[in-house]
């Protein structure tokens, strides 16, 4: 186990960050899927990984449940990979491969040969491991109750499944359950039908580490949990009654049982996506009826805005799709700093990720905003026209800043609950009533901007100048509390952090209210 997952480290920290964005950008088919799936289970030597890993990106929105399926059985596939390796067995390059890769592992000065070390120790590792193993189950061949369960297992194969899946739900590595079956058969102490209840097992008990790691995410995360569990336990229960057929065409695919083995763990998860393949959109019809309700989804990129067509509109109407996209763009930005002062208030980190992901679209947003409005720019626009698209230049760059202190907000809860910070009840309710009025000049500058409501506009104009005396009246109360021992030094730290951001989010909100007042 060890060796597998040196291996697997090398491998991923070859790919790099490349893993993440073939993940994000090559699953929009559940062909693509299926070998992306492969190919990054094949990098890192584990299916469970990639599972928790397409589990996380469902929960953080980077990934639909439709995408996940389709990596989720190409990562069953991808994982036979190590059974094969394993089944080769070449233990006589066993202790060469480790002295090799512990030198370069261990004395290699560049990364990219560390790396290579790495790979090629637990190479080395995974070889050793299973000489050893070979020989520490060769006493079991006289035991008599073992040798009993094996026979017991070989007659009922269903027997296997329960301890394969079980075994592998403790360890939580399937490449292991398979390892240590292969190395029974090359003992000669179990037979082929008893090993392929082990190795339906085993394919049911992986799946334990992706439910776990979906307690506590999105709906979309635990669905994508739920359907790894019912691809696995439905193709073993698909393929227990047809298992004499199945045991010949794994018998014709090599001599050694060993060999046998392996092949049929690949054979039988080959299949098993070629069975699931023309229903994958009823399998996520299944788990959306088994786990009911609606995920809030995040969408990405442009809605009303095409920077094809921008040379085809009129000025006026393409500054008015612009305005429409930037208002929905400012809206994400409030609702990214209502989940980072959710965050503070009820002293938990549970949006961190949330607010994290909802920060990355705002700047995407603005990235392709801009990139609209400089094309927009070249087409000739009269004065007007031109003084508008500099002011809402101006003001998609405020907006994207209301994501960024959102962002710092967030990040200040991780600061507050490492020092065990605590408000006092009057830093809370200044920070609350703070709170309140950026969210009130937000909702005000947004709608006028899109509406181009002046008398909205100079509210907001007026608020920020009431948020200025404000901001300077909490700090004066803040220090004088902390003079007479109230407040925490620490907990001052994070107040007047919170105070400052909350603040300039209101300036930004201004900027936009000025930026109406100056254009409509």
């Amino acid at each position: 186990m060890f060796g597998v997952h040196m291996m697997g480290e090398g491998l991923e920290k070859a790919a790099g960050k490349r893993l993440r964005h073939i993940l994000e950008l090559l699953t929009n088919s559940p062909f693509m899927g299926i070998i992306v799936g492969i190919g990054i289970t094949v990098l890192i030597q584990s299916s469970s990984a990639t599972t928790v890993m397409v589990v996380s990106f469902v929960d953080a929105g980077l990934l639909s449940l439709g995408q996940a399926i389709g990596v989720i059985l190409g990562a069953n596939i991808g994982t036979t990979i190590t059974a094969q390796l394993v089944a080769l067995n070449l233990s006589e390059l066993a202790l060469p491969a480790i002295s090799i890769g512990f030198l370069l592992f261990f004395l290699a000065r560049k990364p990219r040969e560390k790396t290579f070390g790495e790979v090629i120790l637990g190479f080395g590792l995974i070889f050793l491991g299973m000489n050893i193993m070979s020989s520490s189950v060769e006493p079991l061949r006289n035991d008599p109750f073992f040798y009993n369960l094996m026979a017991i297992m070989g007659v009922h194969p269903i027997l296997g499944v329960i301890i394969g899946a079980i075994v592998t739900g403790i360890i939580q590595a399937s490449s292991a359950t398979i390892g240590m079956t292969i190395a029974l058969a090359g003992q000669g102490i179990i037979g082929l039908p008893a090993a392929m209840g082990l190795v339906f097992g085993s394919n049911i008990g992986t799946t334990v580490t992706a439910l776990v790691a979906s307690v506590g995410t999105s709906l979309n995360a635990r669905r994508a949990a739920l359907i790894h569990f019912l691809f696995n336990t439905l193709g073993a229960v698909i393929f227990l009654p047809f298992l004499r057929p199945f045991l010949t065409v794994v018998q014709a695919s090599a001599r050694d049982l060993p060999r046998q083995i392996a092949n049929a763990h690949t054979i039988f998860n080959i299949l098993n996506t070629l069975i699931f393949l023309p229903f994958l959109g009823r399998m996520e019809n299944l788990v959306t009826t088994l786990l009911p309700g609606e995920e809030a989804v995040l969408e990405r990129g442009l809605k009303y805005i095409d920077p094809r067509h921008v040379s085809r509109l009129p000025a006026n109407i393409a500054l008015g799709q612009v305005t429409k996209e930037m208002v929905r763009m400012g809206e994400l930005a409030k609702s990214s700093l209502e989940d980072a002062m959710a965050s503070i208030c009820e002293d938990n980190n549970k949006q961190v990720e949330l607010v994290e992901q909802k920060e990355e679209i705002i700047d995407e947003l603005e990235t392709e905003i801009t990139a609209f409005l400089a094309t927009l720019s070249q087409q000739g626009l009269d004065s007007s026209a031109s003084r508008r698209l500099t002011g809402l230049l101006h003001a998609v760059n405020d907006l994207e800043r209301v994501g960024d202190h959102a962002y710092e907000l967030v990040r200040l809860i991780n600061t507050r609950l490492n020092k065990h910070t605590t408000f006092s009840a009057e830093a809370r309710a200044e920070l609350n009533e703070l709170y309140q009025l950026a969210i009130k000049s937000l909702e005000a500058s947004l709608e006028a901007l899109r509406t181009g409501n002046l008398e909205l506009a100079q509210k907001v104009v007026e608020w920020e100048q009431q948020a200025d005396i404000m901001e300077r009246s909490y700090r004066d109360k803040h220090i004088s509390r902390l003079n007479e021992g109230i407040c925490a030094p620490e907990a001052a730290v994070v107040y007047l952090d919170i105070i400052g951001n909350l603040g300039r989010v209101i300036d930004h909100a201004n900027n936009v209210a000025h930026m109406v007042l100056d254009d409509f």
